[in-house]
């Protein structure tokens, strides 16, 4: 039987105790500090920022971080953050000759935008070695990774990530892939979309985000977007828009939650990312669809209302 059974039905033995397992790159983030031109040091990345948050709503979770990352101070304090934070680094990679790569936040009449310094990424070779990403997955329940896991590697690394993803699949995992569309990372646009489908139709679950979807894949609407997802065989599709309507589908039930009103809105740079951690957890826990959602929109609602990709939450889960 898949967890994936599991997690839709919590009356098995130990519903909430998975081991989760995320795959991608973590980086240095350089954040903007109270004097101008002055910034503060910290670590983020998308499939990290899930696994934080994962491990914060369900510390009974064993949540473990794939990766590559250097063997230099700054690498060193990367993983000594996520070993403080309770996330297993155990099958952390070290590269010898790339460090960490780096993002810098510039704030300008309250817009935010993003420079980053990526190429020399260790992460970029994290798929190279494929005995130990099977190593690093083989106890997994849930296997999560995103668009831009697939992007930052080179065409070899994405077909042997897949392949590793596949064979996880075939052994009973669950597999969750968001597919986090981001065209700057990828030599065309016909790359991102031909390889984001390949990664959905390996997955379980798929968490997309309608506005790049529609812009990306061309989706007349969020229900074009929810069933072209449902095409490639995923069991479950669940699509984020913003402060709309989240619209889902699982094994052939449709519906919508409609998600509370954000108090305010401070920083969107992890909503998606928290709201995944937030439905993954509402779904071991609950096993309702609606359920789930809610509390993911709720933890994300709380994201936004403060600074940073990684913040308190004020949840009683």
């Amino acid at each position: 039987m898949s967890l994936f059974a599991n997690i839709s039905n919590p009356s098995n033995s130990s519903p909430n105790k998975f081991r989760f397992v995320s795959i991608g790159e973590c980086m240095v983030e350089m954040a903007p500090a109270d004097k101008p031109g002055q910034f503060q040091m910290g670590f983020a990345g998308d499939t990290f920022n899930t696994a934080w948050y994962v491990k914060t709503l369900a510390p009974e979770w064993a949540t473990r971080y794939v990766s590559r990352v250097g063997m230099d101070d700054v690498s060193d304090q990367l993983v000594h953050m996520m070993d403080d934070a309770g996330i297993d680094t155990a099958h952390m990679q070290r590269s010898k000759t790339r460090g960490a790569g780096l993002y810098l936040i510039s704030v300008q009449d309250g817009e935010r935008s993003f420079s980053y310094w990526r190429d020399h990424s260790a992460a970029r070779q994290l798929a190279d070695d494929e005995t130990a990403l099977i190593a690093a997955t083989e106890d997994a329940d849930i296997i999560y990774f995103s668009g831009i896991t697939m992007a930052i590697l080179d065409a070899a690394g994405r077909a042997k990530l897949l392949g590793v993803i596949k064979g996880a699949r075939e052994a009973g995992k669950t597999i969750v892939f968001d597919s986090n569309l981001r065209p700057r990372l990828w030599a065309n646009a016909e790359e991102m979309t031909q390889t984001v489908m390949q990664a959905a139709a390996a997955s379980d679950i798929v968490l997309p985000s309608y506005d790049d979807e529609a812009a990306h894949f061309g989706d007349a609407d969020i229900f074009a977007t929810r069933d072209r997802y449902l095409d490639t065989g995923a069991s479950v599709v669940v699509v984020k828009d913003g402060a709309g309507e989240v619209h889902y589908s699982k094994d052939g039930q449709t519906g919508f939650v409609k998600p509370p009103v954000a108090e305010r809105i401070v920083d969107t740079t992890s909503a998606g990312d928290s709201f995944n951690a937030g439905f993954l957890v509402g779904l071991a826990q609950t096993g309702s669809m609606q359920d789930a959602i809610r509390l993911a929109a709720t933890v994300a609602g709380q994201v936004i209302g403060q600074k940073g990709a990684l913040v308190p939450l004020a949840l009683d889960t």
